[in-house]
């Protein structure tokens, strides 16, 4: 069975090669790539705009080295000495940082330094701003260097390089894709789940460096744009089509087998008691049985009918995916029955199990099947190109 999915695999792969085709130019000039991994870095920079802190009564800001303060004109006010900091304070539409005070506040070190933002060390520099509830800190910072830091946080650095560089591929895109169409007036992206993990140098690693360093520049295009390339951790066997998750059809996101097969997400259980089920799930009393109404192609509930012995209601697999704390919207459930109780089908029920498979929401790369895949040998060119249908690898030139 396995050698049959990567002979299926493979194809993918072919008809890629067949495709590549020369874009002019979108918002940057693209280039289609060949299958030979490309580990130049680009040669002109993406500066990315990072929210770190947002809406908060202060934060401290600092510098591993001698560091500018600069107020919202580009104007020197300073320095900060290397390795200090100082709280950064709302102050009457201002922002002051110790005896500095502007509408907004830029700290820039010298010499290749880190900036320090409430708890971390980042890469690049720092801007604080004042907004209606506080104060927002957005880490200014190059795109290739940010994804050093969101691979760490992705994926595990240990994992196979191949695997690394799919994600490299794949998170750049993914932010390029968000600071073209969601980007807010002060920052491009956030630093969690929301947008994609980032710690600063806390989650670098030599792994990471090497995996964007040797794919840099390099996105997942569809019809001259970059696509929105979300990822998750496994998907139990099968992505799924976009408009069957999210209810918006995007050629790229197209349902794929996977390959998780034997991750620890694969598959999974949790049992709960009738009490505590019921208690999660109100309105219907002490639940009964619960049957999905709706799925998708590949087993994610849609819709699921509750019934108790005091009502019936139907919710979303979203709602009880939250409502129960599971790890993804592909999952039955099965009621077991005590049957030495003496007591009716209905009023035996002892608990409810549940099963499922995966965890996220299915759609795009499976991360456990990137790893599975590079463990086989498979490179990341193949990897992302089967995850992401009807795409093109692509190389970025921001001049």
């Amino acid at each position: 069975m396995k050698e049959m999915q990567l002979k299926g695999f493979s194809q993918t792969f072919l008809s890629y090669k067949a495709s590549l085709i020369q874009f002019g130019k979108q918002t940057w000039w693209f280039s289609a790539l060949c299958c030979v991994a490309i580990a130049t870095p680009v040669q002109a920079s993406v500066e990315m705009r990072v929210g770190i802190e947002e809406s908060v009564s202060q934060v401290t800001v600092g510098s591993s080295t001698r560091a500018l303060v600069r107020d919202s004109a580009g104007r020197d006010l300073g320095e900060i000495a290397a390795m200090n900091a100082f709280v950064a304070q709302p102050a009457n539409g201002k922002v002051k940082v110790d005896r500095w005070q502007s509408t907004q506040i830029w700290i820039e070190p010298t010499a290749g330094g880190y900036v320090f933002i409430g708890d971390r060390w980042y890469r690049g520099r720092t801007r604080v701003v004042p907004t209606a509830k506080g104060l927002t800190a957005v880490n200014y910072v190059d795109l290739e260097q940010y994804l050093y830091s969101v691979l760490g946080g992705e994926m595990y650095p240990s994992w196979p390089i191949e695997a690394l560089k799919a994600q490299a591929v794949v998170a750049r895109s993914y932010a390029l894709y968000q600071r073209q169409s969601t980007a807010n007036n002060l920052y491009d992206v956030g630093d969690t789940t929301r947008s994609q993990v980032y710690k600063g140098i806390l989650d670098e690693a030599a792994s990471t460096q090497t995996a964007v360093n040797a794919t840099a520049g390099q996105v997942l295009i569809h019809q001259g744009k970059i696509i929105e390339a979300v990822f998750h951790s496994a998907s139990g066997g099968h992505t799924e089509n976009v408009e069957n998750v999210w209810m918006r059809p995007l050629p790229y996101l197209k349902a794929v087998p996977d390959f998780d097969q034997g991750s620890p997400e694969f598959e999974w259980v949790k049992t709960f008691s009738r009490s505590e089920l019921s208690a999660r799930i109100t309105g219907v009393g002490n639940i009964i049985s619960m049957e999905p109404e709706k799925t998708t192609p590949h087993g994610r509930v849609r819709t699921m009918r509750i019934v108790g012995d005091a009502g019936t209601r139907t919710m979303t697999g979203d709602a009880l995916r939250n409502a129960l704390n599971l790890k993804s919207t592909k999952f039955k459930v099965q009621p077991a029955y005590d049957e030495a109780s003496g007591k009716g089908k209905q009023q035996a029920i002892s608990t409810f199990k549940v099963k499922g498979g995966g965890y996220g929401h299915g759609l795009g790369m499976s991360q456990w099947g990137a790893h599975n895949l590079a463990q086989k040998g498979i490179g990341y060119q193949q990897i992302v190109l089967h995850y992401y249908k009807n795409t093109i690898l692509a190389k970025i030139d921001p001049k």
